[in-house]
């Protein structure tokens, strides 16, 4: 077949694949153009899905008239300069609109502020019409109908309609904490209107917009990042240990004020709360790295969901470290939700009951007043009597409420269940310590203490073996790892590449115990292994690092076995639930976990403490 040029409506056929995967992609477009104009204010209208209707209207500079034509033209934008490796806009390419309009029916109306009326033009499937006159106010609006119905193959690839509603809603939450400054409304006759009112730029208004995106939980249950190295600055918010999500769909993160779904990012995010969540949960975080647009390069995905950082290392390290020192400095927090997950099992009506009769609710009280009569209504035949109630007389006196009866309870203080944290008062330091003092302990397992202004359940085993385990961490990285010679050398076959990068890396693999050495060309010799280690697979070993370093430039794997083994010494010689513990014990642990980071969470993610305000079980109890 003799090579021949497409024509335009295929190259843009072409293009609508790479960019336009599904009606959310359209939005994602048309709202960053939006923003690029410089919108305050913007509004996305849907129907079907995105698929029978898109309509985005923006008050931003609009188009000119004699631009129209332009706009919907391939590689016609205004947003670049001559220097591809200076952009500072969301969009740059110029492909959108004319890729959108060759797979739909798509109107641009549009009015800049100097003009005196709107202009229009239109394209469907790929034909232009011709720009006539429209009535419009200032800014532009947007409209795709039909999505794909110029290539109906592609049809059978969407999804149901709440499914691509679904994707829509997340796209432009994504882009809208990003821009706190702009309103954003998102409504239609599939979905519920989404209102997102405008904040402002401030770091206020920022974690403002981000709680009307992700929750008014997220703020309270959140660290600030914020920190610079060479060049790069990290700024956003962190979700605390015990506030996670059973997937990483509430993980954000910005380059330059761009969404981007990076594995690196992500692959960052993961190693730095690697120590504190089990492997099946995943933190809550906003991310926004902001840095010189000639070191990270947007244009490798067409639909620029990736981006390619100069120095990957240096981006990586910068969030491994600031989110785990900020965990540090956070101190010992406890998620919200804890409390309020024991807020509902507390509630009247939360448990079951084994009675046939109503656990909640007033009908049956009116039904025995009524059933009553004249005569008023008899304690004694009422379906809310206690079980075991007498009645003597007139009187009412109840069995067990007389004074003779009341007598047993004046004999002396009651012991707890298990132990006592001491007969006299907190002392009050104690008590305005994040733990507060030790009261008692339950159930052999859990400690109950006190502040001035909560209550406090701490798993005795979940929290030492947390204290345990970065006693052992510290002890292992703050010297070299103790090795163990092999008596024959493993040798190991590897690609050049992947030989030459752990011989680069060689001194860091040794302070873990690993001792490599090139043999040859494509070959490693491994003389030396962590003793902690005992019998391993070394030639895996070395293959996931060689991996890992290919991919990350670190050496985490090694680390991570590492801290694996001292997790597991932790979690065995850590106090054992049924053990009985003294005052002293008690606030002794109290103290320790306040002094070390990460406390607030065991070694498996779970969390060490619950907290109480005094406030919610004065609620429990109808007092405010």
């Amino acid at each position: 077949m003799p090579i021949r040029q497409l024509s335009e409506t295929m190259i843009n056929q072409i293009a609508a694949g790479e960019v336009i995967e599904r009606p959310a992609s359209v939005v994602k477009e048309l709202v960053e153009n939006a923003l690029d104009a410089g919108a305050s204010r913007v509004e996305i209208v849907t129907a079907g899905g995105g698929l029978n209707l898109i309509r985005v209207t923006d008050d931003g500079s609009g188009i000119a008239e004699q631009e129209l034509a332009l706009a919907i033209a391939r590689h016609c934008t205004s947003k670049l300069t001559e220097n591809i490796h200076d952009i500072r806009s969301l969009g740059f390419r110029g492909e959108a609109l004319p890729s959108i309009g060759s797979v739909s029916r798509l109107s641009i109306r549009s009015r800049t502020a100097s003009g005196d009326s709107a202009a229009e033009i239109g394209i469907e499937g790929g034909r232009v019409s011709a720009v006539r006159p429209a009535a419009a106010n200032r800014g532009t609006t947007v409209e795709v109908r039909d999505l794909f119905f110029a290539t109906p193959a592609r049809l059978k690839f969407m999804k149901g309609e709440r499914a691509e509603s679904s994707a829509t809603s997340d796209v432009v939450k994504r882009i809208a904490i990003a821009f706190p400054a702009v309103r954003f409304t998102l409504a239609g006759s599939d979905r519920s209107t989404l209102e997102l009112p405008a904040t402002d730029g401030s770091p206020e208004g920022s974690l403002r917009r981000v709680a009307q995106v992700m929750g008014a939980d997220f703020p309270s249950n959140s660290i600030a990042i914020d920190a610079m190295r060479e060049g790069v600055h990290l700024t956003g918010h962190v979700s605390i240990p015990s506030f996670t999500r059973a997937n990483a769909l509430q993980q954000y993160a910005y380059v330059n004020g761009r969404p981007v779904r990076d594995k690196l990012i992500a692959g960052a995010i993961r190693g730095a709360f690697a120590d504190v969540l089990p492997r099946d949960r995943h933190a809550v975080t906003v991310l926004f790295l902001t840095l010189d647009p000639a070191i990270v390069d947007v244009n490798v995905h067409p639909a620029k969901a990736d981006v390619r950082f100069r120095d990957p290392g240096l981006v990586r390290g910068l969030i491994v470290g600031s989110i785990r020192q900020a965990l540090a400095d956070a101190g010992i927090r406890a998620a919200t939700t804890g409390a309020a997950g024991m807020m509902s099992a507390f509630r009247p009506g939360a448990a079951s009951y084994s009675h046939g009769g109503p656990a909640n609710g007033h009908r049956s009280y009116e039904a025995a007043y009524h059933a009553s009569g004249s005569a008023g209504f008899d304690a004694a035949r009422s379906p809310q009597r206690p079980l075991d109630m007498g009645f003597e007389g007139a009187g009412f006196e109840h069995r067990g409420l007389r004074e003779n009866d009341q007598a047993a309870f004046d004999a002396g203080p009651l012991a707890s269940a298990d132990a006592r944290a001491g007969q006299s008062e907190a002392a009050e330091t104690l008590l305005g310590a994040v733990l507060g003092a030790a009261r008692a302990q339950v159930h052999e397992n859990y400690i109950v203490a006190q502040t001035r202004d909560s209550l406090i359940i701490v798993d005795q085993h979940a929290a030492h073996e947390r204290l345990v385990y970065e006693a052992l961490k510290n002890a292992l990285h703050s010297r070299p790892v103790p090795s163990q010679m092999l008596l024959l050398p493993e040798i190991i076959d590897l690609p050049e590449e992947d030989a030459e990068r752990l011989a680069v890396h060689s001194e860091t693999l040794a302070r873990f115990g690993l001792g490599i050495e090139r043999f040859g060309p494509g070959a490693v010799a491994v003389r030396e292994t962590p003793s902690m280690l005992g019998e391993t697979n070394v030639q895996q070993l070395v293959r996931d690092l060689a991996d890992e370093i290919a991919d990350n430039d670190t050496v985490d794997t090694l680390k991570e076995r590492l801290d694996k083994i001292a997790a597991t010494m932790a979690c065995h010689g850590s106090v054992r639930s049924g053990r009985l513990l003294k005052a002293e014990e008690m606030n002794a642990l109290l103290r320790q976990m306040e002094a070390t980071p990460g406390s607030g969470t065991c070694n498996h993610g779970r969390p060490t403490y619950i907290e109480l305000k005094l406030a919610d079980i004065e609620r429990l109890f109808g007092r405010r």
